[in-house]
């Protein structure tokens, strides 16, 4: 079966999959403005550090464009200097949306160097408009070629690795954190990209997933993706995983990234720090696989990386399908979204960082699509991927 994915475009309409609604209902949103866009990233609607890059670039591509068309043209339009002002506080907005998705400032970076580009030739207004529309819509199409090419290198990698301890180099056994597939990029995905990758070679026996808890990005996102493309799949929740490792052959952990600084401290989802401590306890190799995008060679290390904390009440709720499951008369099935703790506990009673920092010496190799990094003489390189 074809993988689901997280956007799709047909010239300047964007639309995205609400991923809060999966994977009981698929419901398509159009997103024809800025604030749309940065309304689906901090929601979460829309997910997972490449995918919300790419819609950042696509939904400035297409508000430039459609203004483009109007006629009589908007006033920002009238020249270089007006297009910039009005433009770039509108990629300052975006970003604040995710801030520790590092994708997310790199594919606005990307389109503020060619507005200054156009500016400093001299380029008349419509020259850089168009220019600004091209690198936008280029962010969304080349992650998938790059996720192709990082499941390639990850998947050998991990292939090599277990043959040089002994094994086979079949019947791997994997698990992964969070949401890193189709959903989380513009196509294949990026640690699920390895394990896809591995699936397709016949070289994968089983893919393991946490639950990924609060939001369930794994037992509601990853377990669609896995169902979807028929790949043999076990859940487990986040405090299985240590049991996961003293009772069943797991051959490497593959996790995604939303930022990796530049001596390997990688910030992931929650969770990804507990499996990468576990899997140095049972000296199980972990990798990170990220675009070059994911890498912030400006932060030293992790304690340079902030760390988004959500809003107390999201940890307290579940959402999903009434069970026992009975479509209404539309066949879609009714859901509801329960609280699972005591009413009267306050918001200072929750801790809820949407994301952890995993040492680079948990780390066993970080792969990007230009190739994989291991540390000589107990550092990481990032340079040699980049």
């Amino acid at each position: 079966m074809a993988a689901i994915s997280s956007i799709r475009t047909s010239g300047d309409r964007i639309e995205i999959i609400d991923q809060l609604l999966l994977p009981h209902t698929q419901e398509w949103i159009e997103i024809d403005t800025i604030e749309k866009a940065y309304e689906a990233i901090r929601s979460m609607k829309i997910r997972g550090a490449p995918a919300i890059g790419s819609l950042a670039a696509l939904s400035v591509a297409s508000y430039i464009s459609a203004s483009l068309a109007q006629d009589p043209r908007p006033d920002f339009l009238a020249s270089p200097l007006e297009f910039s002002n009005h433009i770039k506080p509108l990629l300052d907005h975006l970003f604040l949306a995710r801030p520790t998705a590092v994708n997310l400032g790199a594919a606005l970076d990307q389109i503020r160097k060619v507005l200054d580009a156009g500016i400093g030739s001299n380029s008349p207004v419509e020259g850089i408009a168009r220019d600004v529309i091209k690198t936008g819509r280029a962010v969304h199409e080349i992650d998938l070629d790059q996720n192709k090419a990082m499941g390639k290198w990850g998947g050998d990698w991990i292939i090599e690795a277990v043959k040089k301890d002994g094994g086979s180099g079949e019947g791997l056994n994997l698990l992964t954190v969070c949401n890193t597939g189709s959903l989380a990029t513009s196509g294949y995905g990026t640690a699920l990209g390895v394990i896809t990758y591995l699936f397709e070679a016949q070289k994968l026996n089983k893919a393991y997933f946490t639950q990924s808890t609060p939001y369930h990005q794994g037992s509601r996102l990853t377990a669609l993706e896995l169902v979807t493309l028929g790949i043999p799949s076990v859940m487990v929740c986040d405090s299985m995983v240590g049991s996961l490792f003293q009772h069943h052959k797991i051959d490497a952990v593959v996790v995604g990234a939303d930022r990796i600084a530049k001596n390997g401290d990688t910030a992931n989802k929650i969770g990804t720090y507990n499996a990468a401590v576990l899997a140095a306890r049972h000296k199980i190799p972990f990798l990170v696989i990220a675009p070059t995008s994911t890498v912030d060679m400006s932060t030293a290390d992790g304690s340079g990386i902030p760390i988004e904390h959500r809003p107390p009440i999201e940890a307290r709720l579940v959402r999903g399908a009434l069970y026992p499951p009975a479509p209404d008369a539309d066949g879609k099935y009714p859901q509801a979204t329960v609280i699972v703790t005591p009413l009267e506990m306050k918001p200072e009673g929750v801790y809820n960082p949407s994301f952890d920092v995993t040492p680079a010496e948990l780390i066993t190799a970080i792969v990007t699509e230009k190739g994989v990094a291991v540390k000589e003489n107990g550092a990481f390189d990032l340079n040699t991927v980049l």
